[in-house]
Parts: structure tokens; sequence; C-alpha cells
């Protein structure tokens, strides 16, 4: 088995490991991902991503993500801006389409500045999905102090949940059985959320499938939409997350909602056929 090379990028320290398999293709299973993703054993990251080749027309790649668990994700807003960072920068276009299980996504920009269109958010409770009708912007979930999430779906799930503080909330407690409550049946990313002014949100992130991270682009994004439709913030806002700082705009004009950050590559290198060999275990 060859060594496979990858570049590791993150966007305000959501990190990935992406194997470019638009010519080489690779097929990593859910226990080489695993591997792969351990910060002790292996490279170390929150997502493993694997771009294929375009499945869509007008597109220029497919992006496969599978969550440090090993676990597939439909979405990733930072993946999504670091994947068009490498695209743009390999055609020198200002705009990238990437095919997702969650639909064609946009990204544009220059440099290490890009903005994703995520297009429509999904609000009602079988597109989050939860397990049972409710009022989304109510949903009858609690953990602890933890309660009366507002949910929705940027391509994948997720409870916001607000708080006087976020800095104060035990989300490592917290955060894996929310991520596992039985209203949420594909599992969900658990924010919590203060408000610090109604352009300017604190937001920490429990990811699905990967924990406590830096920065979760579609949990600020599903928190700025959470938000404003409760009435507590604007439709544009700074969302300021552990790493950094997104610019969430949910637009009035085609109900799109935009996330805006940075983007980095942190190195190149190759992954040993050690981490590869798991590939056999389904």
């Amino acid at each position: 088995m060859e060594r496979l090379p990858f570049i590791k990028m993150h966007g305000l320290g959501n990190d990935f490991v992406v194997v470019d398999a638009r010519r080489r293709p690779a097929t990593l299973s859910a226990a080489a991902a695993r591997s792969i993703a351990d910060r002790r054993y292996g490279v170390g990251c929150d997502q493993l991503i694997l771009l294929e080749a375009p499945r869509d027309a007008g597109t220029e790649a497919f992006m496969t993500i599978r969550n440090a668990d090993g676990g597939v994700s439909a979405a990733c807003g930072n993946a999504t801006r670091c994947i068009g960072a490498f695209l743009m920068a390999e055609t020198g276009a200002r705009i990238a389409r990437i095919g997702t299980e969650a639909g064609v996504l946009t990204a544009e920009g220059s440099g290490d500045v890009v903005t994703v269109d995520f297009g429509p958010p999904r609000l009602d409770w079988h597109e989050v999905p939860l397990a049972s009708a409710c009022d989304t912007l109510h949903a009858p979930i609690a953990e602890g102090p933890l309660a009366d999430p507002a949910c929705c779906s940027m391509g994948n799930p997720h409870g916001t949940f607000f708080v006087p503080n976020a800095e104060a909330v035990d989300l490592a407690r917290h955060g894996p059985r929310l991520e596992h409550h039985k209203m949420f049946p594909e599992r969900a990313n658990i924010g919590v959320a203060e408000i610090v002014a109604r352009d300017r949100i604190r937001l920490r992130v429990w990811e699905r499938g990967a924990g406590i991270t830096q920065a979760c682009g579609t949990g600020a994004s599903a928190a700025l939409v959470n938000a404003h439709r409760r009435g507590l913030a604007d439709r544009t806002a700074t969302l300021v997350l552990d790493g950094g700082a997104l610019t969430i705009e949910w637009r009035e004009a085609d109900n799109h909602v935009r996330m805006t950050g940075p983007v980095a590559i942190a190195f190149r290198g190759e992954i040993d056929p050690s981490l590869l060999a798991p590939a056999a275990t389904p």
C-alpha cells in the first residue's frame, strides 16, 4: 500500500485532513478515518475530507466528509470554505462550486477570506430532522441547565441553546448527551449561544462526531438563523467562536445564508500505510 498525500487545512482552528482523490482515486473507511483523525497516533483533525471527481454538472469537485469518529456528515461550513479556497487557487477563478451530500454549495472570494452560500435554512421539524412534530423555535429538549433550544438544518442538524454566559456552560459534559438526545434521530450539532448585541453572538459548539471544536461554520449559521427567528439578533452578525470570528448573513432577498471567514493551509504530508490499514473494515 502506497503513502497517500494530504493537505492539512483549517478555518479558525476547525481543522481538516484533505485527500485529493480526483486523479488518484482513494477509498477511506470509517476505521481509516478514525486512525487518521487521532491526534496522538494519526495526523489529527476534526474531519477528514475526500475530494473526488465532480458528480454534478458545473461543479469542480465532490466533497465527502467524515467526522473524527468515522461517521459521514453531509455538510461542513469551514471545510467548504477551505476546499473552495483550494479549488479557486488551483483554477484562478473567484468562484468554486462544490458538490456535497447536502447539495451543491458555492464558495467565492480571494486569498484567505472565503464566503460560502448555504442556500435557505431548513426550519420544519422533519427537515432538521426531529423525532416528532414540534415548534422548532422551542424544541422540547433539555439536559442539565440547557433547555428550550431552537433547531434548524444547514445541511446537517443543529440545536442552538441560548444562555446568559456561554463560557460558564460545561459543554464537554452536556454536549455528548444532547448530541444523542432522543429528539435527534440523526444526532445533532449542539451550540450554546450568548447574545452580546444584536450584531454580535458568542458561540461554542459541540460537533456531532467530533466533540468541541474551535469553530463550526454551519453551527454559526444556525445560531444566527435561530437568534433572528427569536427576535434576538439582526440578519447579519459577527459570530465569535473559540477559534475566531465569522460573519453570518441571512439575506432577506433570497432567504440564503452566507458565511464569511478566513482559511489557511497548515502543512502538506503523506499518510503512512499503517494508518490506512483499517480501510478494509467498513
